[in-house]
């Protein structure tokens, strides 16, 4: 297998991994997300996978762009990075990010920032592999998340999450908020259902969709790409199926 590049030039051609079905609604779901990707490339987006149909790829750019909420000066920002299924436990994680940390040094940036999580969490890559990797905890944020760093100049000042986000909350503070973006192609469907349910239940909610990076890094979730809140603290950054958020909501009632 050899890694590929996915830009301007080829992006309508490839397959961009996360959605890679070829029925309606996984050709809508990664439309998507290249359209999101087409308007970045511009803002220094990366995006990198093995030649191969499955989930295996890394998703960079500067923080000065990224879309999440932190906040610092010329380090690249691993926006996602997932090997799974039949390629886990062949050294593709490793592969993927030496990808990542060539070309920040060829960019001459000052490292590479990531968030991670204090336990194992879905949609966060293990913080294990980035500790192994070099990688240190330079911040924390409620209720889980952390911020890893790699850093090739030592006297580089470290990136940090935004003030706002360390808050844990948001401010609309009745029902739930679902703050997304269409950084993930599942995202669009996925905050209609949870607002379909909510209706359903008779739950107030808000829906905020970000446009654009600033909007994450003062807005966003940890996560950047989804943020769940109930009456304005932040509960989780998970994608639900039905039944699993349907009991989500009897449990943050209580």
């Amino acid at each position: 297998m050899k890694i590929i590049s996915i830009d301007k030039n080829n992006i309508d051609q490839e397959h961009i991994c996360c959605a890679i079905g070829n029925d309606k609604k996984n050709k809508s779901r990664a439309q998507s997300k290249k359209d999101w990707m087409k308007k970045r490339f511009n803002d220094g987006l990366t995006f990198k996978r093995f030649d191969e149909r499955g989930k295996i790829f890394i998703e960079y750019m500067p923080i000065e762009n990224v879309w999440k909420p932190i906040i610092g000066t010329n380090f690249m920002v691993i926006n996602c990075l997932w090997v799974s299924g039949k390629f886990k436990g062949k050294g593709l994680s490793t592969q993927l990010l030496d990808e990542c940390i060539k070309d920040a040094k060829t960019q001459k940036m000052d490292g590479i920032a990531v968030v991670s999580s204090t336990k194992v969490k879905p949609f966060l890559t293990d913080k294990k592999f980035y500790l192994k990797h070099g990688f240190e905890v330079v911040d924390s944020t409620p209720p889980y998340f952390e911020l890893l760093v790699l850093k090739f100049n030592e006297k580089a000042k470290n990136p940090s999450f935004t003030d706002n986000v360390k808050n844990g909350t948001c401010s609309n503070k009745k029902g739930f908020t679902f703050i997304y973006s269409n950084q993930c192609p599942f995202m669009e469907e996925y905050v209609e259902l949870l607002s379909e349910i909510s209706k359903t239940k008779k739950i107030p909610f808000k829906v905020i969709k970000l446009q654009i990076y600033k909007e994450v890094q003062q807005i966003g979730s940890p996560f950047g790409t989804l943020g769940i809140y109930y009456n304005g603290e932040f509960k989780t950054h998970e994608l639900m199926s039905e039944k699993k958020f349907e009991k989500f909501i009897d449990e943050v009632k209580k």
